[in-house]
């Protein structure tokens, strides 16, 4: 099954690739590590991502497609894959499509802007060992304090209810959109979020018709 997991930032996108990947049997295929990858093994297309990169540019779409087409060749992605990160935009998702890659399902996570912004802005990681608590989901035992090394806990920058508000609004504007335009290909699926991890996961695995 060859899936992309949609959602706004903070809607629990990479906890549900997680369980789904396992579940399926099928790897996560995050662009930013394979770009990475590309980059150190210096494949073709890694090379031209490569000069972007050193130039402090953005790779262009047409060099990020390239990169997934050459992962997705790999044996491990013969039963199909899970894009996590790609496509963000209704133009990256034109490129796929001319590159010859189709998805089985789009499956679109519905969580509303307040609740993102109050889970994220509840977050808080360990300076020393990075450990992630929530503050009302996953509380130290003292409060700023890890439970694992006793270092302080802090506040990322891109947890900042300010910041998250930014990133939604970038989300609204340019991957949003894509609901639309995979609904026209007939393979989105919308999951409302659900009160717990587990219970999203039912739901998506209810809406692509695989048994629990």
């Amino acid at each position: 099954m060859k899936l992309i997991l949609l959602g706004a930032p903070g809607a629990g996108k990479g906890t549900q690739a997680d369980i789904i990947k396992k579940k399926l049997n099928i790897p996560t295929i995050s662009t930013g590590n394979i770009l990475r990858a590309a980059v150190k093994n210096g494949t073709p297309t890694g090379l031209k991502a490569k000069e972007y990169m050193d130039a402090g540019k953005l790779v262009p779409d047409e060099v990020i497609i390239g990169i997934i087409n050459e992962r997705l060749q790999e044996s491990d992605c013969a039963n199909g894959y899970i894009l996590d990160g790609v496509p963000r935009t209704i133009a990256q998702a034109e490129a796929l499509e001319q590159a010859g890659i189709r998805f089985d399902a789009v499956v679109a996570i519905e969580i509303p802007d307040e609740k993102i912004i109050a889970r994220m802005g509840g977050r808080r990681v360990c300076e020393s060992c990075g450990a992630s608590y929530h503050i009302v989901n996953i509380p130290p035992k003292k409060e700023g304090i890890c439970d694992v090394c006793g270092g302080a806990l802090k506040q990322r920058k891109d947890d900042d209810p300010e910041t998250v508000k930014d990133r939604l609004a970038v989300y609204h504007k340019e991957t949003e959109p894509l609901k639309g335009f995979y609904e026209a290909r007939g393979v989105l699926k919308t999951v409302d979020d659900q009160p717990t991890v587990e219970g999203t996961t039912r739901e998506i695995l209810r809406v692509l018709g695989v048994a629990e």
